[in-house]
């Protein structure tokens, strides 16, 4: 006859039945030590005396419950995230499963699972690591398969324990503060990119993403253009302390790298605060963000079939509004300090990049390996003498325009080939060409504005060196 074990408090109440039974006790005082009704008490005996022992042991042990997931679809999930999402941490890989096979399954159970297993998420916390370590290694240590220590071995090594960054109090209003930075990721499997983001520090929202090859200014303005076309104009941003935010001293007056300030420029002109710090600790916000970024997008970019960098500036459209609806915060006041949002034409102007050229000698520019002539609005070339300083305006809708004596005209690209003959071909049906818009010339365009923001920058600059 197989031995029954009963659990503490199956035996304690068996003991006590039986005492009752052997001695013909007082029902009342064993109702009152097992916390139940003389009619439980009466049920108890009956189960002595028909079964014994084996009557007390629970009717449930070993049964499965009915709300149990079936064990082959238990070992296909795990399966499933060690095969394809390795890298996600469990409350998205939870997601994912709720999406794409329509399983619903609580981050909980699935980390009792993958614990089960010796897999923690990547987003583990210190305690989480250090239970584990201590497990494997006693596991190590009584093992006596130099397979099994191996394998242990690899395990530990891949536990990492990362640095928390500390807490701050959130700003009270939307626009009040916007951190900012870039992350270099392998995104896609062999390449890296430059995720520039941008967050609210109240309400975690991210309002701006833009990948690129490297961190640049492009990156930052197109993410500044989302800002500004979706919400309006901040009131500060919060940033590393890097050329394209702050000024560093140059040689030259007009250097070529000075172009890097121009984001400091147009936040100058918008009226944004720029605030850049050298401790990446301090603004934890986007740095924290940065990690989650790294942890969740690239499995959506998978998942979406992504292989290249532009499909995957298309994604971030849509991938925002599902990161946001998930994670940003809901504040109980509808108050925001975002100033009113600009004009299409204004963030153009604003979001230029302008670049020092002089007139050669064929009163033409050369810029980015093209040659191109000054124009007037009607189409009506115009010649200026060799040598004259002039700033080409590169706008933030790719149009380009050149300023010359604080006089605006537009650049006409010179072909290489002509494509029509005059004397050989057919006569062309002459049309007559569209008159170009050129911008009002306002401010951020004037070249001696824009030189006397650089020199009040590298005073500042050098004075604080000093």
């Amino acid at each position: 006859m197989r031995k029954v074990e009963l659990t503490m408090n199956e035996q304690n109440k068996y003991l006590i039945i039986k005492k009752l039974v052997e001695s013909n006790g007082n029902k009342k005082r064993a109702a009152i030590k097992l916390g139940c009704t003389i009619r439980t008490v009466d049920r108890l005996i009956l189960k002595y005396k028909n079964q014994g022992k084996r009557g007390f042991v629970h009717g449930n042990r070993g049964r499965t419950p009915s709300v149990a997931f079936p064990l082959d679809i238990k070992n296909k999930i795990i399966r499933l995230y060690l095969d394809e999402y390795p890298d996600a941490n469990f409350t998205h890989f939870c997601e994912i499963l709720r999406e794409d096979l329509n399983i619903r399954v609580s981050d909980t159970s699935l980390n009792k699972w993958l614990r089960d297993e010796c897999i923690i998420s990547p987003k583990a916390r210190k305690k989480t690591k250090k239970q584990l370590k201590m497990l494997l290694r006693s596991r190590l240590e009584a093992s006596p398969s130099k397979k099994v220590q191996n394998d242990i071995k690899e395990t530990l090594a891949l536990i990492d324990e990362k640095d928390a960054h500390p807490r701050r109090p959130r700003c009270k209003y939307m626009g009040e503060m916007i951190q900012m930075d870039a992350s270099s990721h392998e995104w896609i499997s062999g390449q890296i990119w430059y995720l520039h983001l941008a967050v609210d520090d109240a309400s975690g929202e991210v309002v701006g993403a833009y990948f690129d090859r490297q961190e640049t200014l492009k990156g930052y303005y197109n993410v500044f253009y989302q800002i500004l076309t979706n919400y309006g104009i901040p009131a500060m941003f919060y940033t590393d302390r890097r050329t394209i935010f702050e000024y560093k001293r140059k040689i030259n007056a007009f250097d070529d790298d000075d172009t890097f300030t121009q984001f400091s420029y147009a936040c100058h002109n918008l009226g944004v605060d720029i605030k850049t710090t050298s401790i990446a600790q301090a603004k934890g916000r986007i740095e924290r963000l940065n990690q989650t970024f790294q942890s969740r997008l690239p499995i959506e970019l998978r998942r979406a079939h992504i292989t290249d960098i532009e499909s995957a500036n298309e994604f971030l459209r849509s991938y925002l509004k599902k990161f946001n609806d998930r994670f940003a915060l809901r504040l109980n006041t509808t108050k925001s300090v975002f100033e009113t949002q600009p004009s299409i034409e204004k963030i153009n102007c604003t979001l230029a990049v302008l670049s020092p050229r002089k007139i050669d000698a064929g009163h033409s520019i050369h810029f980015h390996n093209k040659i191109y002539i000054p124009h007037r609005p009607n189409g009506t070339p115009i010649f200026l003498k060799n040598g004259t300083d002039c700033m080409v305006i590169e706008s933030f809708d790719a149009n380009l325009y050149v300023n010359v004596l604080d006089q605006i005209y537009v650049m006409q690209e010179v072909p290489e080939r002509s494509s029509h003959s005059a004397e050989f071909d057919a006569p062309a049906k002459q049309k007559k060409p569209p008159k170009k818009y050129v911008p009002p010339m306002d401010h951020p365009w004037k070249r001696a504005s824009y030189l006397n923001y650089l020199a009040k920058q590298k005073h500042r600059n050098f004075g604080a060196n000093v």
